[in-house]
């Protein structure tokens, strides 16, 4: 839902998690943060600037005790939005939020705020650009290590100053060919344009490179998708079980019970991971086995780690057709080798039953997460409009680098500028705004 109202409103919002807690935080930002604060202390002086106050909370129309607790006032443009911002940190049942809030919503030009309104003041008044802004979003949503550092990372502007690094040095270099187009006549150095191609063709080169990461950035803030694929009753759902210590899969020792993909989320190390059970890979002439079977092998074609299976009490050694299914982009387990009669020829051996080589498992799913997601210095790409952004900025470096004529070299990289600001936030953004603050929670 698209943010509504203007810079104009005074907006308030529970900040903290709604539900029973020992303190919730209230917050408010407008012009007439300052006129709400002292209405609800009871008309007090406001506190100095962030400084906590302990004080009385009280319903400003009907004068009636709500709670005590402490304030905080941030005059702008010292507060995360840039406007005047004030906190009320009371306790957190969710009977004095509510009447907070009621009290909050009785004073004159105030209203509650948007999903992300908060955060996208804080954009519009120069506090963080859109990269920042979903880094944020991303590290209040982070659940994995991994996923925090990288989205402190961002959050902290590493991401948006390496694109508006790129983006001054295209500026720099159009003003150069502007120049030698606008002032033909003048006493300009010669070879403009030739002097441009290494700085286009350098900032190509650092672009196509930062492109070609693997999807590691994405993959680290999605999680890394894995799947289990293997013939019926191989231990797939125990296997799935065991690993999320959970009962996440029915077992059965009938063959072609799961139909439909089952899914659970893992924490490898500090490193987000998807892990699915699926339908056992065999030919069925049930329709609804059929289509499991279809889904499987969908998705372990989309997958980025596939983890085959096969029942080394069986069949010791894996046929050539598991082998080939693991291929580069699996890992080969030999379930049930509490049964086994020997050792199994190929894979990690593991049992569900007594727990034998899970462990090991576990550290080699752990790094090839790890794998998938760590790349080089440079800060990861995140979001698939950061990707396009890049790609269209890219390929217009490009066709600029293969034209002859100035003129179209130098609008070719204009085209290149606008679409890393409109990444950062730097030119007209206003159609982006909303895909980039809906995801946000209310209050923040």
């Amino acid at each position: 839902m698209p943010v509504q109202g203007s810079l104009d409103d005074t907006i308030y919002a529970l900040a903290t998690a709604s539900g029973r807690a020992g303190v919730a935080v209230l917050r408010i930002s407008g012009p007439g943060a300052g006129v709400a604060l002292a209405a609800v202390m009871d008309g007090r002086d406001l506190p100095a600037p962030r400084r906590a106050h302990l004080t009385a909370f009280i319903d400003p129309v009907s004068g009636e005790a709500l709670d005590r607790g402490l304030v905080l006032w941030f005059p702008a443009p010292d507060s995360f939005t840039g406007e005047d911002v004030a906190e009320l940190h009371a306790h957190g049942s969710p009977a004095v939020i509510t009447a907070l809030l009621e009290a909050l919503g009785r004073l004159p030009g105030c209203r509650l705020a948007e999903a992300g309104e908060f955060t996208r003041r804080a954009f519009q008044n120069g506090k963080m650009d859109l990269t920042q802004a979903e880094g944020l979003a991303d590290l209040i949503a982070a659940e994995t290590e991994a996923q925090r550092r990288q989205a402190q990372r961002q959050m902290e502007g590493a991401l948006g100053r390496l694109y508006e690094g790129w983006r001054a040095d295209l500026i720099g270099a159009l003003a150069y060919l502007e120049a030698d187009i606008d002032f033909p006549d003048e006493d300009l150095p010669g070879g403009l344009l030739a002097r441009q191609g290494p700085v286009l063709e350098r900032l190509t080169a650092e672009m196509s490179a930062h492109l070609d990461d693997d999807h590691r950035g994405e993959r680290l803030r999605e999680g890394c998708h894995m799947v289990i694929l293997g013939a019926p009753n191989v231990g797939k759902s125990s296997l799935l079980n065991a690993l999320a210590q959970r009962d996440a899969a029915i077992v059965s020792a009938q063959a072609g019970t799961t139909r439909d993909i089952v899914e659970v989320y893992l924490n490898l190390g500090g490193y987000p991971v998807v892990l699915a059970d699926t339908a056992g890979l065999r030919v069925s002439d049930d329709e609804v086995e059929a289509e499991g079977v279809r889904r499987a092998q969908v998705r372990g074609q989309g997958a980025d780690l596939k983890i085959v299976l096969y029942d080394c009490s069986v069949a010791p050694e894996a046929d050539a057709a598991v082998r080939a299914l693991a291929g580069d982009n699996g890992v080969l387990v030999a379930s049930k080798v509490d049964l086994a009669a020997a050792a199994p020829a190929h894979g990690l051996a593991v049992s569900t039953k007594t727990g034998e080589g899970l462990a090991a498992l576990m550290r080699r799913l752990e790094a090839e997460a790890k794998l998938r997601m760590v790349g080089g210095g440079l800060p990861g790409l995140t979001r698939l409009r950061h990707r396009q952004g890049l790609e269209e900025c890219r390929d217009a470096l490009l066709r600029g680098l293969a034209q002859a004529d100035e003129e179209l070299v130098a609008e070719d990289v204009r085209l290149a500028a606008r679409h890393l600001g409109r990444i950062t936030g730097r030119v007209d953004v206003e159609d982006i705004l909303d895909i980039v603050f809906n995801d946000f929670c209310i209050g923040k």
